[in-house]
């Protein structure tokens, strides 16, 4: 970590592709025996190299926006393992998922009736079938941020499970569409098994009742939501997730899909940020990094907690401090009362555990150029995103002939 600070700089996401490599691995092994799919969740690390390390070891996509999906298939994602979920899909972006590769993308998940008409006339103007999903909203609480709760009554995600019934009935006459399965997604950073279990029981509910229908579903997408350790969480392993779903899912004859996202990437990576300056005020001290809330927002925008590691300190005894940065925001910190080794200006840290919605949700606020990301394999490193410049900071911005003179 001391060399990639050093050579590339701070604040920079470093990432280790060997625990990569590890969670896929764990979470794929959960599910031997059951025919599933795991569709990376991109939205929490949509960086290309991040995408290809997962296509690589034979894992699909789960995107949000066309964007998504452009990066997806420039990692190298075949279209028939890309799931296209959210709620505002548009006419462009459905077109590109339906003809994308000469086949179109594995499957939409659509999220309300209005959806699901303007989907079927986009395929039927190419043409083709629509292969879907409708997204059930089972109203289950899953006990985490409410800014991450998907699967409750109240949410925007999905169609309450009496409505989603006369969906799937409407969507049986729609000569665009081509019912396939059904999809379910409850919420992130989930630390408990309950929720699932609830989750589960209702959707093969209805799994078991369209089948009886004649309807042909093949998939069963139950999303993810697993949660990863920040701090003194305890959230059940992989193996665990798997051996209390099993049973329940052997006796469906579905492909299960699955959208993990934090638990592949959430602890995989960490941003690193060097100390600028120490500064007191009315018995507060403030260490003061170069990284701040456009780097990694989680803190300010959740008051999500990240351990805070120093790369290389000697030094004795701790304190208690405010790791901030230099936006100007009072929401702009890291941690607040944090009790850390002693730091001197020029110290590394590492904020961990920010390998999810971590450089995704970054931005130029305050005009400060987005960070460096690193992919570190072995004992080799390779910088994955390059640093922005102060120029890129003004792409494609111009000013009007009009002002051009001073």
């Amino acid at each position: 970590m001391s060399k990639i600070a050093a050579e590339v700089g701070t604040p920079a996401y470093v990432y280790s592709y060997a625990t990569l490599e590890r969670h896929f691995k764990v979470f794929d092994q959960a599910f031997a025996g059951v025919p599933h799919l795991i569709c990376f969740a991109m939205k929490a690390n949509s960086n290309i190299a991040i995408l290809r390390s997962f296509v690589k070891l034979g894992g699909g996509v789960d995107i949000v926006s066309g964007g998504e999906l452009f990066r997806a298939l420039t990692a190298g994602a075949p279209p028939d393992r890309i799931v296209y979920s959210g709620v505002g899909k548009t006419r462009e972006e459905m077109k590109y998922a339906l003809t994308c590769g000469g086949t179109g993308i594995l499957q939409f998940n659509v999220e309300s009736t209005a959806e699901m008409t303007e989907l079927d006339e986009v395929a039927r103007s190419l043409g083709v079938q629509a292969p879907v999903s409708v997204r059930v909203n089972p109203d289950i609480n899953p006990k985490t941020h409410p800014y991450i709760s998907t699967g409750l009554k109240k949410s925007k995600f999905g169609v309450p499970v009496a409505e989603a019934l006369k969906l799937y009935e409407t969507a049986r006459n729609l000569k665009g569409v081509r019912i396939q399965g059904v999809s379910c997604h409850i919420g992130s950073q989930i630390t408990t098994l309950g929720p699932f279990k609830d989750a589960l029981a209702r959707v093969s509910a209805i799994v078991k009742g369209l089948k009886a229908k004649g309807f042909d579903i093949k998939h069963l997408d139950l999303g993810g939501g697993l949660g990863i350790p920040y701090n003194n969480e305890k959230p059940p392993s992989p193996k665990q997730y798997g051996d209390a779903l099993r049973k329940g899912l052997k006796d469906l004859g579905c492909r299960i899909l699955f959208e993990p996202g934090r638990v592949l990437v959430g602890n995989a990576g960490a941003l690193l940020t060097t100390v600028l300056y120490k500064k007191g005020s009315k018995g507060k001290t403030f260490v003061v990094v170069d990284g701040a809330m456009n780097d990694l927002i989680r803190p300010a925008l959740y008051g999500s907690f990240h351990q805070l590691w120093p790369v290389k300190n000697g030094k004795k005894g701790k304190e208690t401090v405010d790791v901030v940065g230099p936006v100007c925001e009072s929401g702009d910190f890291f941690a607040e009362k944090r009790a850390l080794p002693v730091l001197e200006s020029g110290d590394v840290l590492s904020v961990m555990s920010a390998g999810a919605y971590g450089f995704v949700m970054s931005s130029n606020y305050n005009s400060r150029p987005r960070a460096a990301e690193v992919l570190v394999n072995g004992s080799d490193y390779h910088v994955i995103r390059k640093r922005e410049e102060y120029k890129d900071l003004l792409h494609g911005e111009h000013v009007p002939k009009f002002l051009a003179a001073l």
